[in-house]
């Protein structure tokens, strides 16, 4: 028969030894109860009442698992994804070196789940909500900040319009002094010789010059620079048809044109222009019962003045 050999321990070592092997126990298993605050790639933090904040590390072998029944007697393997923000969460696992809780295991209930999913779905829509909110919020400054800028150049056209009636104003008073001065001037020569004249005819309600009078304008212009002491007079008629108003303006319309063409086109200076006059349907040439007659009121007549005094004669 065999021998069984003994070996004998000395008390006290066998006590280390127990107790080495009682704390390494404890050190390698932790156990930690909290709320799932975060989740970061592979790892998640837990608030916890003891330890506060816990950072737990998710590996491949770690289990997670849905606890059922009075005593969690049942278990059900679940997906990390199940692990949302708000889960009560029962952890074990051992501390590596970065303090770090490495989970074997992550626990929960079923019941806590479903919670932790509603609150989730709650909070879904309200995050959804304040983000549209922010981007109306800052498509309301975009728009406020362009109105400004629209308003603010508005406001710097308004002042050059502004600026150049003012000039415009300004050049348009110094004409009607200078035509002012001449017709007076002229005024007190008595007299004078019509040394050229031309007639522009103008259709029912129209203001424009008509192309074929446009040369004969121009030869007039030109013949009055040749002329000593020369004066442009502008007079605008219009039919007896519409109002009085109306045909005020009409005569008053055409007379611009013209003198205005001369002006620009002909290059009769302002100080040797009578004022224009708008004679309306005043002093008719031909009966308005016809359109023939008609036509023949509707024109402005343009005459070279020369005082007589001035002429000799």
């Amino acid at each position: 028969m065999a021998q069984i050999m003994k070996v004998r321990i000395p008390f006290g070592a066998g006590l280390l030894l127990a107790g080495i092997l009682l704390l390494g126990g404890v050190a390698s298993a932790q156990n930690v109860k909290g709320i799932i605050n975060g989740r970061t790639g592979a790892t998640m933090s837990l608030q916890t009442q003891d330890s506060g904040n816990v950072v737990v590390v998710l590996t491949d072998n770690t289990q997670v698992e849905e606890v059922e029944g009075l005593f969690r007697a049942r278990s059900k393997q679940m997906n990390m994804t199940a692990l949302i923000p708000g889960l009560p969460v029962s952890v074990s696992g051992s501390y590596n070196a970065q303090n770090q809780l490495v989970a074997d295991t992550v626990k929960f209930k079923g019941s806590d789940l479903q919670h932790a999913e509603d609150i989730q779905a709650g909070l879904a829509p309200t995050e959804q909500a304040v983000q549209a909110n922010k981007q109306q919020i800052q498509q309301n400054t975009q728009q406020i900040q362009q109105s400004e800028q629209q308003l603010q150049a508005q406001r710097q056209a308004l002042a050059q319009q502004e600026a150049q009636l003012q000039a415009e104003q300004q050049k348009i008073a110094a004409n009607k002094a200078a035509i002012a001065a001449d017709n007076k001037r002229f005024g007190e020569l008595a007299d004078y010789n019509i040394l050229g004249e031309v007639t522009v005819y103008f259709g029912n309600g129209q203001v424009a010059i008509e192309a074929q009078y446009k040369p004969q304008l121009l030869q007039l212009a030109q013949k009055a620079t040749t002329i000593t002491a020369y004066v442009i007079q502008v007079k605008g008629y219009a039919s007896a048809v519409g109002s009085a108003a109306l045909n005020q303006r009409l005569s008053t319309e055409r007379a611009t044109n013209v003198l205005e063409f001369l002006e620009q086109q002909g290059n009769i200076p302002l100080t040797n222009v009578l004022a224009p006059g708008a004679m309306g349907t005043s002093r008719q040439v031909a009966p308005d019962s016809t359109a023939e007659g008609q036509a023949e009121n509707r024109r402005v007549v343009v005459r070279i003045l020369q005082n007589k005094g001035i002429a000799g004669t």
